[in-house]
């Protein structure tokens, strides 16, 4: 984990309403039911407030599902019940073991930590494969320990790291994914080299040791180096010029604790997100490797003390965002810290008034660990695997993240300055994420799609303000699902305060 933030329109025809009759996503339909519903007079207002114009004809960045990832981290039982499941409900495709800073401590064949650490002895590498992501059917990638070696007196040793890759296809594993060290430019990270944190001895040990160590024990693993833009003393520079890779791996958080915002959070952290990936992009291409895929490793709101920010809508919303654009900027995998784990109450992260929301928790954990939560031992009871709000986000952004597909422009205009939209391919048709930011008020923005005059099918899966207000009685509701028919010229999305709509269109 970090430790420090990086800081045109066709005449309407058709209105989608998103009050009335609905179903939460997943929840089977009622009997005789198809989920369908008609458009009432009643429900097309005058106007709409904006509009948005797809750019169908200028296709951009290709999508991989696999942003839609989680981090494990050893320190949590691994093998209770549940875990693979809350995944595949949850919508994740990718998973990052064995967890930030113990990464370079950890020793997979004993399943041990140097430095004094603590890993849970159920939380083995093959039971994480075996119990989480071989039935979740999720893609891993692992974090190598560049750190230790075995004895604990001295850096990383590349055999023991090859020795895993070797291991992990023997069983079959499918791992291809292998990073080298966590945030190891960072003084918080367990060094042992003779000169630790340092951009020279880390590029050199993974020129001469990790990459051909790895590549002769499987030809065909990706190995990736840690980046971090504009870190004094210079870390890219040296490392991408140095060191072999097959991708580079970057961390965001977005704020520092005690000083978090919504405002900030939702209107300006997303883009903050674009801006540290263009710079690593910057770097890649510097160092002549503009091509080079970028992974985003770990992704999260604030770096340490999660306060009650992290169980809001808030999060969710930013979340939703970041994921956006993450398929703009075209990286090819991310996975948000953490799944499970890492609860905080009152004593030690944010929870002024001037954050939304409703808890007495805050945490890293996508999912609730369950009864009582890790370090929350005073947290309401909410049962293990129920989807906290963030996760909401990632089950409406897999709606239209679909690997293969190209993301596409989009033009906003009118009274926009509340919404935010991505739009891309999807199959046939093409698919619309608005998010509404204005936290009092429903806000419509007509939709048109350049080259598509009509379609026969609208399938929209929204959560927002509303869903998540209900927590405040424990009640943890997940998006709900509608569907409208045929639209000529354009449609009009009516958007509930603070809330994300993905919308698929059929042609």
């Amino acid at each position: 984990m970090q430790r420090r933030p990086i800081v045109a329109l066709a005449a309407l025809t058709a209105t989608l309403a998103l009050a009335g009759c609905s179903q939460r996503v997943a929840d089977p339909l009622p009997a005789g039911s198809t989920g369908a519903q008609s458009v009432r007079s009643a429900d097309v207002p005058a106007t709409a407030a904006a509009t948005l114009d797809v750019q169908s004809g200028k296709p951009g960045a290709k999508i991989d599902a696999r942003i839609l990832g989680a981090n494990f981290a050893g320190w949590y039982d691994i093998t209770q019940s549940g875990l693979a499941a809350s995944l595949q409900q949850g919508g994740f495709t990718a998973v990052r073991w064995p967890g930030g800073s113990a990464s370079d401590e950890f020793h997979w064949q004993g399943n041990t930590l140097c430095n004094g650490g603590y890993f849970d002895s159920n939380s083995t590498f093959d039971n994480f494969m075996t119990d989480v992501a071989l039935p979740a059917k999720v893609d891993v990638a692992v974090t190598l320990n560049y750190g230790s070696n075995i004895a604990c007196n001295a850096g990383g040793d590349p055999t023991e790291a090859a020795g895993w890759v070797s291991y992990s296809n023997s069983k079959n594993y499918g791992v291809k994914y292998w990073t080298v060290g966590n945030e190891v430019y960072g003084s918080w990270e367990y060094d042992l080299h003779q000169i630790p944190h340092d951009a020279t001895t880390y590029a050199q040990a993974v020129a001469s040791g990790y990459y051909p160590d790895i590549k002769a024990v499987d030809p065909t693993a990706q190995v990736g180096v840690v980046v971090e833009p504009g870190w004094t003393p210079a870390w890219d520079p040296i490392v991408l010029s140095q060191a072999s890779y097959d991708f580079v791996e970057y961390h965001f958080y977005a704020q520092t604790p005690g000083q978090e915002s919504d405002s900030y959070l939702l209107t300006q952290a997303p883009q903050a997100l674009t801006a540290g990936v263009q710079a690593v992009q910057a770097d890649l291409a510097t160092a002549g490797h503009p091509t080079t895929p970028i992974y985003v490793g770990e992704l999260g709101s604030v770096y340490s003390n999660p306060g009650k920010q992290t169980s809001s809508i808030t999060q969710s919303l930013f979340a939703g965002q970041v994921l956006g654009e993450l398929m703009n900027d075209g990286v090819f995998r991310s996975t948000w810290w953490l799944a499970y784990g890492g609860c905080s109450d009152k004593t030690g992260g944010n929870f002024s008034k001037s954050l939304y929301g409703f808890q007495t928790f805050g945490g890293y954990m996508l999912f609730s660990d369950g009864t009582p939560e890790y370090g929350c031992p005073n947290a309401p009871v909410v049962p293990r695997g129920t989807p906290l709000p963030t996760v909401r986000a990632y089950q409406v952004m897999s709606q239209v993240a679909q690997s293969g597909e190209h993301m596409l422009p989009v033009t906003l205009g009118g009274s926009s300055q509340n919404l935010r939209a991505y739009a891309m391919t999807h199959g046939s048709g093409y698919g619309v994420v608005l998010f509404n930011l204005n936290k009092t008020a429903a806000e419509s923005v007509a939709v048109s799609i350049d080259g598509l005059g009509k379609g026969s099918a609208l399938n929209l899966t929204t959560y927002g303000k509303a869903q998540y207000d209900k927590s405040k009685n424990n009640v943890w509701d997940g998006p709900v699902s509608k569907k409208a028919g045929k639209w000529n010229g354009s449609f009009t999305v009516n958007l509930p305060a603070w809330s994300m709509t993905a919308v698929v269109v059929s042609p």
